[in-house]
């Protein structure tokens, strides 16, 4: 299953009525990310700042940044569905021209995840944001 855009997440996610329905639909998006072999989960691949442990491996692909992820634990697995949904296969350039301080209000999630959470979706947005300034120059 191919993950939705980032404006059809911010649809769908207005379409429940509660924020227990959103968690069940981040974590189903999560459940779609086909995830990391074992061998894949390297030390050097794991996201520093992250409560749990969180994996990502990046490849340029003809200009354009795709993003392997996973998780040990299942609502990051899906937070992680959300910042591909923003930034995987895009252009260096369109990954830092990405508002993702936006994104996330417009998702209204900041509020309803744990500030350690929002501490490690802010790591794995800035170790993206990071590799994409390295593709730039």
């Amino acid at each position: 299953m191919q993950l939705p855009s980032s404006q059809e997440i911010i649809d769908d996610l207005a379409f429940f009525d509660d924020w227990e329905q959103r968690y069940q639909y981040i974590i189903d998006l999560g459940k779609a990310l086909p995830g990391l072999p074992e061998e894949a989960r390297t030390p050097d691949c794991l996201v520093k700042g992250c409560q749990s442990q969180v994996w990502l491996v990046a490849r340029n692909h003809d200009g354009r940044l795709q993003f392997d992820v996973d998780s040990d634990a299942v609502i990051v697995q899906g937070l992680l569905a959300l910042v591909m949904a923003a930034y995987n296969d895009k252009t260096p350039k369109q990954i830092l021209d990405f508002d993702i301080d936006q994104y996330f209000q417009e998702l209204d999630l900041e509020r309803h995840i744990t500030p350690t959470r929002g501490n490690g979706l802010r790591a794995i947005v800035a170790k993206i944001n990071g590799l994409a300034r390295n593709a730039v120059h």
